[in-house]
This record gives C-alpha cells, structure tokens and sequence, in this order.
C-alpha cells in the first residue's frame, strides 16, 4: 500500500511543483500548563518549493517585512509592541536534516537531524474537503497525531513535522496544548525569500549545542546583556546604570519564563 502511495506521490510531484505553494495554519497552544484557560492563538504559514519549505509565524513575517521596506527608505521604525512567533523552521526535500532559526538576544541557526517513527492508521475524516488519515508518533516529549492527505503530494507539514505520505493537515499533541489546523491553500508566483533585516548576530550551531544555550538561557535569561548595555541617560533624564539594567531585564525574563513551562518541545525543560 505504501509503494502504491509513494507511486502516485511521484507521479503527482510535476503537478504541484510547477507553481510555489503556501499553506496557512492556525497555531493553538497553552504556554501556562497551571492556566489552561489562557489560550494563544497565531497564524503560521508554510511555504513550499522545489528547494525548500519555510515555516514561519504570519504576524512576524508582517512586522519583518514592514520593517526592511521602511529601512530601504531610510526610515527607521519599530516593530509593533505584541508578542509574536520569531522561530522559523527550514526544510529539505529527502533529508531528515532541518534547520530553525531561534531569537533570544542573538539569532541561532541551528542545524538538527529529525527522524519520526509513524505509525499510520485506519482511520479518516474530512479537513477542508480534503479526505485525511491518521497517524502518530512521538516528538519533543509528547505524544502527537496527525491527520494528513495523499491529495497533496509534499511529504510536509507545520513545525518540524514532516515524512507522512502526503501533506499534514492537523497535528496536536496528546495533552490539547499544542494543536496546528490547515486554513488555507494558495499559489504564490514568485520563489519565497524572508526579509532579512540584519538586525541579529546568527550563530550556527548543532541541536546538542542549541539545547546547552536554551537550558542556559532559561536559568539566566539575560546573561547574553551583561557588558552589552551601557549607562544612559532615560527621557526624563535620570542616569540608569547598565548593569542595574540588566538585573530588571533579567527578573522580567525569569516571571515570564515560568509561564512558559509547557512549550510545544517539552523535553528542552527536562535536567
């Protein structure tokens, strides 16, 4: 059954790749697991080639290429004051290689080897008039499944979820925290390139040396600011000392991160 999936896969690839493809899911998660009331909701987009797909937040890709057009006149603005998805994850056509590009006070672009175990099964439904099956594997320290469908032929989907026969069009984890949903389909006529606005140191790195910095960071999240923020002058003219600075930074950091406990890779928090 599998060869015959694989089969028409290939035969269908011509069809689809003869025009860039753009998916649009609703991101749905608990950042809080002692606030499950408190629900976030975002939309991400998943852009497919014949090179590469790109997953990004929607919101960030607006204020990312507000921002470049506004630098391109020589106008100097601010991104809007929200909280916004900033990660992004890059895939490869028949690789388990994947990078994602992480923001904390630098930009990470990191390089990891990702491999599923699905396991399909017998079961199906209907998600925007495309007829989906089910599947499962574990990923991150959760337990997820995955409906996906043959009709599209790219072996894809949100975040780092990749490898089924056909496209993924719903995917959440076993505790309803972490839920993506397909909303849209489009064609885009132009090959996809994120606005870079150079504004971030990138460091590459592997996912082990990845894990070190995010472990390190959520201990002390303003480490990477120590020596880097000057004393100044505020707008109502009081002398702020740059280490003080960074000691409010870094207790800001700290109350938001421990409402941060249940993010969609739980085994990040683990010692």
């Amino acid at each position: 059954m599998i060869k015959h999936i694989q089969l028409f896969l290939i035969l269908s690839f011509s069809l689809f790749y003869g025009q860039n493809k753009q998916f649009i899911y609703e991101y749905r998660s608990v950042p809080d697991s002692t606030d499950r009331n408190n629900v976030i909701t975002e939309f991400m987009v998943l852009d497919i080639n014949a090179k590469k797909s790109e997953f990004y937040g929607l919101e960030r890709f607006k204020s990312d290429s507000t921002l470049l057009a506004d630098s391109k006149k020589g106008v100097f603005s601010m991104p809007p004051n929200k909280e916004m998805i900033s990660d992004r994850v890059i895939k490869f056509p028949n690789s388990n290689t994947i990078n994602y590009i992480k923001i904390f006070d630098d930009k990470y672009l990191v390089n990891q080897e990702v491999k599923l175990n699905w396991k399909l099964v017998n079961d199906f439904k209907t998600i925007m008039n495309y007829k989906a099956q089910k599947a499962t594997t574990e990923f991150g320290g959760r337990n997820w499944t995955a409906w996906f469908t043959t009709s599209i032929p790219f072996q894809d989907g949100p975040y780092k979820f990749y490898g089924l026969p056909g496209l993924i069009l719903e995917m959440e984890d076993s505790t309803h925290s972490h839920h993506f949903i397909i909303r849209g389909v489009k064609d885009s006529p132009e090959e996809f390139i994120y606005p870079n606005l150079n504004n971030y140191k990138e460091i590459k790195v592997t996912h082990p040396q990845f894990v070190k910095v995010f472990k390190t960071y959520r201990i002390n999240p303003a480490a990477s600011l120590i020596g880097r923020i000057p004393d100044f002058t505020d707008s109502e003219g009081n002398h702020i000392n740059g280490q003080q600075k960074v000691k409010e930074i870094e207790k800001i950091r700290l109350e938001k991160l421990k409402k941060d406990n249940n993010i969609l890779e739980l085994e990040l928090l683990k010692s």
